[in-house]
């Protein structure tokens, strides 16, 4: 029996989508490829990172007790005993009333405690005068200051950025343990669509959600694989999502989730499965179904593309997160002021469109069909179920895209 009109709420849908999240296995990948992906483990600084104190900006390496009182009138003066060459660590020291020239990222001399920048230094010939006091361990990166040995570099769970990447190549991480990549199938059905090349006849329209959901899934680190356009006939919609879960991890299928004489989508995975959920408290989105068959999760989301987003956002990335074991940091947001009241329906939660502009969230209203009001807007308010709207003046959190 479906349970379409017994919707539940968004929290609730999250946990069953969750619950039916399968788990992907681990592999071991080259740094170079790691970009995108998610840790399956922690990585942990073999060694002191650097492995040597180093200069942060060219200057020389003195005895910082040396330049006490040092003023543009009364600098101090010190004996230039050599230059520290870059690649280069040992046959220099630094005692008191002597100093080293080090340029920028150069192993900084044993004895030195603090490097004065060459713009309060003035050479004359072997000696240096500085102009101003340094401070113990000014300018200078010490040992291990960056990741001590022994150290947690990455958290299980990452999902690696650029700026992780860097982090992993400093630690000597040249292959890295993650989870294998979800391969997602996208189904689209509904005898109104055509192919993205093609030019609609009265009635028809563009396969959007194809496209639209795979980009989705590939910025969220999977790998769509697309099955086409599927007329609404039942045989031909369970040859497809047989074969798709063959070959693939979860399936999304889109269209065909409405309470009418072409709802079998539902129909389709319980013979195969079961269907935990048909219908959920939220705007858009509410005909949406959360699945299994074949062991395996499959999500109905609604045809408008719009909707289908949404509800991408708001419940298949929790699912994906459970899927390849990231810890989901949540939405990026921003606080600002909404600029016109927001009307909502209690018992549902609703998520409306926002522009942002002049540090105030303007609302995008538009119907769940239209693909311009994703476009122009720069991410979505989401009002409670609890909540009869929201006015004008209010702080809001923008969920950004």
């Amino acid at each position: 029996m479906t349970l379409f009109f017994r919707t539940i709420s968004v929290e609730e849908a999250i946990r069953a989508s969750r619950s039916i999240a399968v788990r992907m296995p681990s592999e071991i990948i080259p740094l170079s490829e790691a970009c995108g992906r998610v840790l399956d483990s922690g990585i942990t600084a073999g060694a002191d990172i650097p492995s040597f104190s180093r200069s942060t900006m060219d200057g020389f390496a003195l005895v910082t007790a040396d330049t006490i009182g040092a003023s543009e009138s009364l600098p101090a003066m010190l004996r230039l005993a050599g230059r520290m060459g870059m690649g280069s660590g040992a046959g220099i020291g630094v005692s008191p009333g002597r100093c080293v020239y080090v340029p920028t990222g150069g192993a900084v001399p044993e004895g030195a405690d603090g490097l004065a920048m060459v713009e309060i230094c003035e050479q004359l010939g072997d000696q240096v005068l500085v102009r101003k006091p340094v401070a113990n361990g000014e300018n200078i990166m010490t040992r291990g200051e960056d990741f001590p040995a022994g150290s947690m570099v990455l958290t299980k769970g990452t999902r690696l950025t650029h700026r992780d990447i860097g982090a992993l190549a400093a630690v000597g991480a040249a292959r890295v343990p993650v989870t294998r990549q979800p391969v997602v199938g996208i189904i689209s059905t509904g005898n109104e669509l055509v192919p993205v090349p093609d030019i609609p006849a009265p009635g028809q329209v563009r396969d959007i959600n194809s496209y639209l959901i795979g980009a989705f899934l590939v910025n969220r680190g999977c790998i769509p694989e697309y099955s086409g356009i599927v007329r609404d006939d039942r045989a031909a919609l369970r040859t497809v999502l047989t074969r798709a879960l063959e070959r693939c991890d979860a399936v999304l299928l889109s269209g065909g989730s409405s309470k009418d004489d072409r709802d079998m989508t539902a129909e389709i995975i319980r013979e195969s499965g079961e269907v935990l959920v048909h219908g959920i408290s939220i705007s858009p989105g509410k005909p949406t179904i959360i699945g299994r068959a074949g062991g395996k999760p499959v999500i109905g989301l609604p045809g408008h593309p719009a909707s289908a987003y949404i509800v991408a956002l708001v419940i298949v990335r929790p699912l994906l997160a459970e899927m390849t074991g990231e810890r989901d940091p949540g939405f990026p947001v921003r606080t600002l002021t909404l600029a016109e009241n927001v009307p909502s329906a209690r018992g549902r939660e609703d998520y409306i469109r926002v522009r942002i502009h002049g540090g105030k969230a303007y609302p995008e209203f538009g119907k769940s069909g239209l693909i311009n009001t994703l476009i122009r807007s720069d991410g979505l308010i989401r009002i409670p179920a609890g909540k009869e709207g929201l006015e004008e003046g209010e702080c809001v959190e923008v969920i950004l895209w």
